[in-house]
């Protein structure tokens, strides 16, 4: 029997893998997708937009051999708990993935002019570093269970919250001098990198909870 269960954890950890995988992917989409959107970069924001469907093929294709697993072992206690944690990292990941995909498509749609105005650029790029922090953060958490690491994703998604503020006020400025068009893409663009923030700390609360068997009060 023990050979089972080695083959079984061998399974199990290849998910963790994949799930390593697919979060450093989302991680190298949004910060591209940052690059290309505050250089009106549109070959680099095409990139972006073509690997969303190998996030996409990668998650699914994580979430097929997660149900097989199930399907096949019946793994029950802290194992289930493990694979259907699994399946949810990967919906968070692959909701990641679209929200850098969003972010290149603005920079195609303005292209050749720039979506960002001059202003507002440095805070954009404060909002793609912190967020790159937290995906980064989100890889490490995935892989070594790092609580710490998960502790710590709440204070940056904290500084993704402030930055998001920053944008809204420039927006909500009487003297805003660009146009309504200009205002609704800082709008999205500010709501693509909260979301991208919330879904890697919705990560950390959940290996927490794997880890741990309760939710920490710090990761709300």
């Amino acid at each position: 029997m023990a050979w089972l269960r080695s083959a079984f954890q061998d399974e199990l950890d290849g998910v963790t893998a994949s799930l390593v995988q697919l979060s450093n992917e989302v991680s190298a989409a949004m910060d591209k997708a940052t690059h290309a959107i505050l250089t009106a970069n549109l070959e680099e924001a095409e990139a972006v937009i073509s690997a969303d469907d190998q996030i996409d093929e990668l998650a699914h294709e994580l979430d097929n051999r997660i149900i097989e697993i199930i399907a096949r072992q019946q793994p029950v206690a802290s194992d289930l708990r493990a694979l259907v944690t699994a399946l949810r990292m990967s919906s968070d990941l692959e909701r990641m993935g679209d929200m850098a995909h969003h972010v290149a498509k603005i920079t195609r749609l303005r292209h050749p002019g720039a979506a960002i105005p001059s202003e507002l650029l440095l805070t954009v790029q404060e909002l793609g570093k912190t967020v790159k922090a937290v995906a980064d953060k989100c890889s490490e958490v995935i892989a070594n269970r790092d609580l710490e690491k998960a502790l710590e994703m709440e204070k940056d998604d904290d500084e993704v919250d402030r930055l998001h503020r920053k944008l809204f006020e420039a927006l909500l400025d009487e003297s805003w001098p660009h146009s309504t068009e200009t205002a609704i893409d800082m709008t999205l663009i500010g709501r693509y990198y909260e979301r991208y923030a919330d879904h890697a700390v919705s990560i950390a609360r959940r290996v927490y909870f794997l880890v741990t068997g309760t939710y920490s009060e710090k990761l709300v």
